[in-house]
């Protein structure tokens, strides 16, 4: 290996790691939420803000980072952006209260929407040739998608052996060697002049929040609730003035003519539907295998592996296909095999084993494999380098808001499911109605210790908790897996006909003989004439 592709594979192996780390972190903490609800009396609403105080901020962010760092070089924004997501790690591993924790996930948020968008601008400007390209981000793609899969399975015996904190501890020492390497190796990405969007980021931010307050706390507080309204009201009038906002600049923060383009469109919206669906079902799972099923945090994490061992195989294999026949068909197969995952987890409640769904997790593994890579591609190959920030943030953009909807509409049907069903199981328990009432609101909003019930609660109420919350589970796996079926169809119709370019071979050079031959037949045919 030569030097300088020495330094190119460093310099993928830094973004790779940090970009591990960063999507690591996404789930890491789905096996942790039921000792965090036990240790700091966080019901599921608290456990919802501890998943979106990350993911919403990063989403919120994400195209002000990818737009900032195109103006003021990617390198300088890259480092900071790790900085901060390792200063983050710090306060949520040492907070001591619900209110510190979703401060340090928001913290970890803002230095992700820095570092994001940089990583894969840094990779196209460093692998230059289209094959060479597609196959740095197809391992680019598949670290990402890993480090989602290994979120539950490393975060799942840390927790069972060090407590909930060791799942935030564990980034620190990644995000050291990731800056060190970084400091070194990373090349100087200049950026160019342009404003500053600051309507398109105030308007689009506070679209964002207001929606996702919203939803999460429709279910607890009542659909027609004064603040949930009014956050409903706000994230409306905002979100159309992001859009008004953005097709007036001259500086968009976000260029809604990519969007015209039916391969990025298919791209981002492959991107918005894979996380809406997996996210938002995935961030529940771990509170079905703990506190329904009763294993280990451990035992949900090592559960995990067939699905991460898929990804590992397929992510790497998408991205040459999306490369050699288009991103259409994995990111349409993906979606499907998603779906199909998804939704299989409704034909199991309460008494499932192992052994029943195991085969479930390579399906998921399969599709999200199949889904991270083409999106990249597609949309590298689509634009010019000095748009690459910004159509990198766009469609991470697109993934983090769909897990945050996910999330949230997710977390807002098991809520109105759980919220409907458990005082009817309760009473036919034998359980007053004034009690009911209190242990409805507990496992939903104000502070259960767990999700099916504390040691000593009768084991007809732990049975009507996890009853109830198992039937949310379903309902949101079936409109999750509906979800999931009609963004494959979107997306195989949006990137209809697309397929890669094929640059025709060069004629190889004529030899000298046959150049004196073409010679002579071009000056017999000039007398004849």
């Amino acid at each position: 290996m030569n030097t300088i592709d020495r330094r190119r594979g460093l310099v993928l192996g830094t973004l790779c790691l940090a970009l591990f780390m960063a999507m690591l972190d996404n789930v890491v903490v789905s096996n942790a939420l039921p000792r965090i609800s036990r240790d700091l009396g966080a019901g599921l609403t608290g456990l919802q803000w501890i998943m979106e105080g990350y993911s919403l901020v990063y989403a919120a962010l994400l195209l002000a980072g990818g737009t900032l760092g195109d103006r003021f070089g990617r390198r300088g924004f890259f480092l900071t952006g790790l900085a901060l997501f390792t200063a983050g790690s710090v306060v949520c591993g040492s907070a001591p209260g619900l209110g510190v924790l979703v401060a340090g996930r928001a913290l970890q948020g803002v230095g992700a929407a820095a570092l994001t968008p940089q990583s894969l601008a840094i990779l196209r400007t460093t692998y230059t040739g289209d094959a060479e390209r597609a196959r740095a981000i197809g391992i680019w793609s598949g670290v990402s998608a890993m480090g989602l899969a290994l979120g539950p399975a490393i975060g799942g015996p840390l927790v069972s052996a060090f407590g909930w904190q060791s799942a935030f501890w564990i980034n620190i020492p990644v995000g050291v060697v990731a800056l060190a390497l970084g400091v070194r190796v990373l090349p100087a990405v200049p950026g160019r002049p342009r404003g500053f969007d600051a309507a398109g980021q105030l308007t689009g931010a506070l679209g964002l929040a207001a929606a996702v307050y919203a939803l999460v706390e429709g279910p607890a507080d009542g659909w027609t609730s004064a603040p949930v309204l009014t956050a409903a009201g706000l994230a409306a009038t905002c979100l159309s003035a992001f859009v008004v906002a953005e097709r007036r600049s001259r500086e968009p923060m976000l260029d809604l003519e990519l969007f015209t383009d039916r391969v990025f469109a298919g791209a981002a919206a492959a991107g918005f539907v894979v996380s809406f669906g997996m996210f938002g079902i995935l961030t529940y799972l771990g509170l079905y295998l703990q506190n329904v099923l009763g294993w280990s945090p451990a035992g949900a994490g090592i559960a995990s592996l067939p699905s991460t061992a898929t990804i590992m195989f397929v992510a790497p294999v998408a991205g040459w296909a999306a490369h050699r026949f288009g991103p259409r068909l994995p990111l349409t197969a993906g979606l499907l095999c998603c779906a199909v995952g998804v939704g299989g987890f409704r034909l199991y409640g309460v008494g499932a084993s192992y052994a029943h769904f195991w085969w479930l997790l390579p399906l998921f593994g399969t599709g999200m494999g199949l889904s991270f890579s083409p999106v990249s591609v597609a949309v590298m190959n689509r634009v010019p380098v000095e748009r690459a920030g910004m159509a990198s943030a766009t469609t991470n953009a697109a993934r983090e808001v769909g897990g945050v909807a996910g999330i949230a509409v997710m977390g807002a049907v098991i809520t109105a499911r759980l919220g409907a069903l458990l005082p009817d199981r309760l009473a036919a328990a034998g359980v007053p109605a004034p009690l009911a009432g209190r242990i409805t609101d507990a496992v939903t909003t104000s502070g259960a210790q767990d999700l099916a019930g504390a040691a000593g609660t009768p084991p007809a109420v732990r049975a009507a908790v996890a009853a109830s919350f198992t039937d949310g589970l379903h309902l949101a796996a079936l409109a999750a897996a509906a979800f999931l079926v009609i963004g494959a169809v979107l997306v195989a119709t949006l990137m209809r006909g697309d397929v890669p370019a094929r640059v025709p071979r060069p004629a190889p050079a004529p030899s000298p003989a046959e150049q004196l031959s073409g010679s002579v037949r071009q000056q017999v045919a000039g007398l004849r004439e």
